[in-house]
């Protein structure tokens, strides 16, 4: 390691609360997602908020963790902090279900696609400060945005100011993931371990779902999959398949499992053929342990991920995603409930319409027929919240009760294929709605 970049990091190096002090109110900051969150810094702008000494903090992120719940996004201080929220989660939701109770909006969610918010916080807002984990610096001066390249490798450069958290535990990746130390202002040195996602059991049918999907995924395709259960069901199926390759926005335990057994080998890729692509990574510390220094596991600016023109360069692209809702003309909802935000649109369409134009593509949406214990039913004559994926770009629907190819059917044909999908309780009812709304005779 040269003097020169030692030398540079010792002057910038600071405790959290000194570098915090660059902070002043009014401001736009921005702050790492997921396993990017720097809880060294979010809790040292925590307490000079609490103090009084900073106020009107507006806070623009994807996907918040237990580290800014527990500092930044406290209750307590949304009288001097406005999330601007691009991805609702649990702590969102709990913040705006407590300012209900007391006659308060304190969450303002940004409607934006995830790639796009790269250009979002560059160009539309100016973001005075930008705080990030990274992993430790190496001998030439860089670090590595690690779990997390996503939009933050964008809002690092744009900033007027980029603090960062160094942490031992974060992985050094591969790709365009790096930042030097002359690009950075500040650096606070935090070693904690990094946040690992527990597995949920699967449901039965859940586990249904999976073995489905599991199906349709030939040898050599080329996988994007969501979070969550069934995608974890997927990849437990897939383990004697070959050739298959990963292009992905969230890199999970499941996918990781099949770069592990073999199944995953990247060489029919067009794109980073040999290499494992991701934009964002959430898991558990073997997970962490394998992507750490791993040239055959490269991470890129969502922007390049998620982009669907990019996607397609690829051929045979199978992207998994989850939904809430399916209307009978197959449009998604993936993010409300009625009119309450629960989540985001997050990269759902991107993949969507990449894994469309793939050639040989398909793309999956995947849904338990019903919800709340069976009562509801997630098929539906009409969304009641946000078209996240529009009916014209749906391709496959999959429930516990088999999967429906939507491409190329008439509206009474996806009506009767989407009824087929739902929960037997539920299709006397769907189809009298399917009939009085004219959709099918």
């Amino acid at each position: 390691m040269s003097q020169n970049v030692i030398d540079e990091y010792k002057a910038k190096l600071r405790s959290a609360m000194d570098a915090m002090q660059a902070v002043r109110g009014g401001e736009n900051i921005s702050m790492g997602m997921a396993l990017g969150e720097p809880p060294a810094l979010l809790a040292a702008l925590a307490e000079r908020a609490s103090a009084g000494d900073v106020s009107d903090l507006k806070i623009w992120y994807f996907h918040s963790m237990p580290e800014a719940a527990q500092t930044i996004l406290r209750y307590e201080l949304m009288d001097r902090v406005t999330p601007h929220c691009m991805f609702m989660g649990p702590t969102e939701r709990e913040l705006v279900k407590r300012g209900e109770q007391d006659g308060r909006k304190v969450v303002n969610f940004v409607p934006v696609a995830f790639s796009d918010a790269p250009k979002l916080l560059s160009q539309h807002v100016s973001i005075d400060t930008f705080v990030t984990t990274v992993s430790p610096m190496d001998r030439h001066g860089y670090f590595s945005f690690g779990a997390n390249n996503d939009y933050a490798s964008t809002a690092a450069r744009a900033a007027k100011h980029t603090i960062v958290e160094v942490n031992q535990h974060m992985p050094r990746v591969f790709g365009d993931s790096m930042i030097h130390v002359s690009e950075v202002d500040a650096i606070v040195e935090n070693h904690v371990p990094l946040f690992e996602m527990p597995a949920r059991p699967p449901s039965p049918e859940e586990e249904k779902i999976g073995e489905i999907v599991a199906e349709l995924i030939p040898d050599g395709a080329c996988l994007q999959m969501g979070i969550g259960a069934i995608p974890n069901v997927v990849c437990e199926h897939l383990k004697d398949r070959q050739d298959l390759g990963i292009h992905t926005e969230l890199l999970s335990p499941g996918l990781v499992d099949l770069i592990d057994c073999g199944a995953v080998n990247n060489r029919r890729k067009k794109t980073f053929p040999g290499r494992t692509v991701f934009t964002f990574a959430l898991g558990n510390r073997r997970m962490y342990d394998l992507i750490h220094d791993n040239p055959a596991i490269n991470s890129h600016p969502v922007d390049i991920v998620n982009d669907p023109r990019h996607i397609a360069k690829n051929d045979n692209v199978v992207s998994v995603n989850a939904t809430l809702q399916v209307d009978l003309s197959g449009a998604c909802n993936s993010e409300a409930l009625g009119r309450r935000q629960y989540s985001g649109s997050g990269g759902q369409l991107d993949f969507v319409r990449g894994a469309r134009r793939s050639k040989n593509g398909r793309s999956i949406i995947a849904t338990c027929s019903t919800a709340k214990d069976g009562t509801v039913s997630t098929i539906v004559p009409e969304l009641t919240g946000a078209v996240t994926t529009p009916r014209n770009d749906v391709d496959t629907v999959v429930t516990e009760y088999g999967h429906a190819r939507l491409i190329g059917l008439s509206a009474e044909d996806r009506a009767r294929a989407l009824i087929a999908l739902a929960h037997p309780d539920h299709r006397a009812e769907l189809t009298a709605q399917a009939k009085s709304h004219r959709l099918i005779d």
